[in-house]
């Protein structure tokens, strides 16, 4: 603030000073052209007190040439006719980095690398002290490069393609852990596209295609397979089946002798118990009453003594008449 007195001071005073002119013998004190000459001088030397420094950038102040310990934020800002304001991006950037690496197989690999990244600003005069305002050429290309190309050349070209989201990440580890001292910060990356030799894409295409063909084969088969299990299986139910059923009919048939054979012995003891009823209830006055209730009213024609002798009855004439004709007759109801 001193040097900014100091020069409207002299300003000033080379204004008054530059009035006087000599005018024949005497001086005398007027306006001229050469007074407005040292005031538009002050004018500009004012204006290069005064610096702006653009939205999302850090200005890195430094007096003849050293960094200052503080920066400029976004705005206008007043400094010394003899201090620079350099201002550094402090937003997000991104950079795309194209280059060959070679894989665990040596395969040529075309890689497109592309990294979002922002310094720290409240350290980036240390930045500008220690690396310079093109800290990305100095730092980060190169180290970009290498981390890339370690970790590339740790896979098979193959299996490169299945890690394309585990490399970046491993990469970033990389680049944080050595950007993190120099106050760069990432915030993400990207493997955008791997590339390889037209030679190794054809082989990896038709081993691809061969993969394809002998993972549909054992589809195939399996399927084949599972059909003759389930046929071979079902032809085992319906064995089953067949086994229960006729062992349910064997039973069946089983029980039904078994409850004939039961009802046989049953109607036999039946029988056998109605008789045994009957010969109990027999009497000599019954069975005369039932022959008596059978006989026809007919007399017999012939009678059996105690002696075996059988002597015909007198009177009958059916016995007369029989024995005319020679022929002998019984009564079966005697």
């Amino acid at each position: 603030m001193l040097w900014i007195v100091l020069t409207i001071a002299v300003g000033l005073i080379l204004w008054f000073v530059l009035g006087f002119t000599r005018v024949g013998k005497s001086t005398v004190w007027a306006k001229n052209k050469k007074q407005w000459l040292a005031l538009c001088s002050l004018v500009l030397l004012l204006c290069g007190c005064i610096v702006s420094v653009p939205t999302g950038h850090t200005g890195i102040l430094t007096t003849f040439g050293k960094v200052e310990d503080h920066t400029l934020e976004a705005g206008l800002h007043f400094k010394w006719p003899v201090q620079k304001v350099v201002s550094i991006d402090n937003r997000t950037q991104k950079a795309v980095v194209d280059l060959s690496a070679f894989s665990s197989d040596i395969q040529e690999v075309s890689v497109s690398y592309s990294i979002n990244y922002q310094i720290d600003k409240g350290n980036a005069q240390n930045i500008y002290k220690t690396i310079g305002a093109n800290y990305y050429d100095v730092v980060m290309a190169p180290r970009i490069q290498v981390a890339v190309k370690s970790v590339i050349a740790k896979y098979t070209a193959e299996s490169l393609i299945e890690r394309r989201d585990s490399l970046s990440a491993e990469i970033t580890d990389i680049l944080r852990e050595e950007l993190d001292m120099y106050n760069i910060e990432i915030v993400n990356t990207a493997l955008e596209n791997l590339d390889f030799s037209d030679a190794f894409t054809a082989a990896v295409e038709s081993k691809q295609v061969a993969q394809q063909n002998k993972l549909k084969a054992e589809i195939e088969q399996n399927q084949k397979n599972m059909e003759q299990e389930a046929a071979a299986e079902r032809q085992k139910v319906a064995a089953q089946a067949e086994a229960e059923v006729a062992k349910i009919a064997a039973e069946a048939d089983r029980e039904v002798l078994q409850i004939q054979a039961d009802a046989a012995e049953y109607a036999g003891k039946k029988d056998a118990a109605v008789n045994e009823a009957l010969a109990n209830s027999l009497t000599d006055i019954l069975i005369r009453y039932y022959t008596i209730k059978q006989w026809d009213g007919k007399l017999p024609a012939y009678y059996v003594s105690g002696t075996d002798t059988v002597l015909p009855i007198l009177g009958s004439l059916d016995t007369v008449a029989a024995g005319a004709d020679g022929t002998e007759e019984t009564d079966a109801g005697n």
